[in-house]
């Protein structure tokens, strides 16, 4: 079977279209930017942004599906875990090494521009994971609802983490989730 072969000057025009939209959401909201802003700073041509992408609405929107690919396919696990708490620990470490290594999209998309978009979706993997690790546990709380809780408080926390970096290391976080979360649900 032959695969499609696939162009690096596409994915590194991507690449650098991102990166500029990014760069310029540290500076400014997401509405002031313009689509010449974006060239500019990618340094290429408009006809070039355009032969990609039809406005910068539908470049953000690529840049979160690139980015709710990868935090998907980081959470895909096949691990067994003895606990709720272990596999809770193993999701914040997950999410916060996630973040870490892509914390200028966080900061330049929630810090800056209060994007809730961004914030859905990823409330949205989170609740997902949860929802799949404890759809068969016999609780007497409905699991949409235990994961909605769960996701929720985690999300929240890494939002902290992320507007507060100075204020808790991702040490702290696991250790203080470490102590929160209870061992079952």
């Amino acid at each position: 079977m032959k695969k499609d072969k696939v162009d690096l000057r596409i994915i590194k025009t991507k690449r650098n279209l991102y990166e500029a939209l990014l760069n310029l959401m540290e500076k400014s909201s997401f509405e002031e930017i313009k689509v010449s802003d974006i060239c500019d700073e990618a340094l290429i041509n408009r006809s070039t942004f355009y032969s990609h992408f039809e406005d910068k609405y539908s470049l953000l929107s690529s840049l979160f599906n690139d980015f709710k690919e990868a935090l998907i396919e980081e959470l895909t696990t096949e691990q067994e875990f003895s606990n709720s708490k272990e596999y809770f620990m193993n999701l914040i470490k997950l999410l916060l090494n996630h973040m870490s290594e892509r914390k200028k999209f966080y900061i330049s998309i929630m810090n800056n521009n209060k994007n809730s978009i961004a914030m859905d979706m990823i409330n949205d993997i989170i609740n997902n994971d949860i929802t799949k690790y404890i759809e068969n546990d016999n609780s007497d709380i409905p699991s949409s609802f235990v994961s909605r809780f769960y996701s929720g408080a985690i999300l929240s926390v890494l939002m902290e983490w992320i507007s507060s970096p100075k204020k808790y290391t991702d040490e702290d976080i696991v250790n203080y989730l470490d102590v929160l979360i209870p061992d079952k649900i």
